[in-house]
């Protein structure tokens, strides 16, 4: 069923369906951690969904932003959301196979962005995968091998790509990142609080960058007594993700 939300505190609203994957705050962290500086002209998402990333991005940047989905009924979605917020001249949705539209766009983006599914496929599950929730959290349609092949073509030499993940799955997006020559430069913890593991990490690499990654100080959701940081409140408004 379609339903209209706020994105948290901001003064945007989304249109999101309950029977597709709504988004979450991976995605909120992917927007708002994303290194954006003056130089940033074009930036790309692969596998936008509903368009919530390129919609928090507007907060940030006058850059032109496209969104890549590849189910059609999350792209009517995005360019509803899109319109109600009037930013139409901002942000493009383009309803295609990331690995199609590649090849049409090589070389282009100053900064491209994904939010991969996170769960390898069990060949032993009986669970179903064809649902649009299992091909949003599960390497179904796509693997981290796609979607960063996917970005180093689209890439301009030398620009940034930005990706958020589960930490039991760093060793496979430093493995792909390199093997796509998306050089690891900045890693972050994402933390529930200090007394948890970290349970997500964002990453941003640099197509054909040199060698060397910064390890930033963990970002920590709440403290001890259950209250936002004040890091978090930045980034979240007032009102928690639903």
């Amino acid at each position: 069923m379609k339903v209209l939300n706020n994105i948290l505190g901001y003064d945007l609203k989304i249109y999101q369906d309950n029977d597709y994957f709504c988004f979450s705050i991976d995605s909120v962290i992917l927007a708002n951690l994303c290194n954006i500086n003056l130089r940033t002209k074009n930036i790309c998402e692969l596998g936008t969904g509903n368009g919530v990333v390129p919609l928090i991005l507007t907060r940030r940047t006058n850059a032109l932003i496209d969104g890549v989905e590849i189910q059609k009924d999350l792209c009517l979605l995005a360019n509803e959301s899109i319109l109600l917020n009037n930013k139409e001249k901002q942000i493009n949705i383009i309803n295609q196979d990331m690995r199609d539209f590649s090849k049409t766009n090589l070389n282009k983006y100053d900064l491209v962005l994904c939010n991969p599914p996170y769960f390898k496929i069990d060949p032993n599950s009986t669970k179903n995968n064809d649902n649009h929730k299992s091909i949003a959290r599960h390497e179904i349609d796509l693997t981290l091998d796609d979607c960063f092949k996917t970005a180093s073509l689209i890439l301009k030499e030398g620009k940034r790509f930005v990706t958020v993940n589960r930490c039991d799955r760093l060793i496979d997006v430093i493995d792909t990142m390199k093997k796509y020559k998306l050089e690891p430069k900045y890693l972050r913890f994402i933390y529930d609080n200090l007394n948890t593991f970290p349970n997500l990490f964002i990453i941003e690499g640099i197509l054909n960058g040199s060698s060397g990654l910064i390890v930033d100080k963990p970002f920590v959701m709440y403290d001890l007594n259950h209250l936002e940081t004040e890091e978090y409140k930045l980034m979240v408004g007032d009102n928690n993700a639903k």
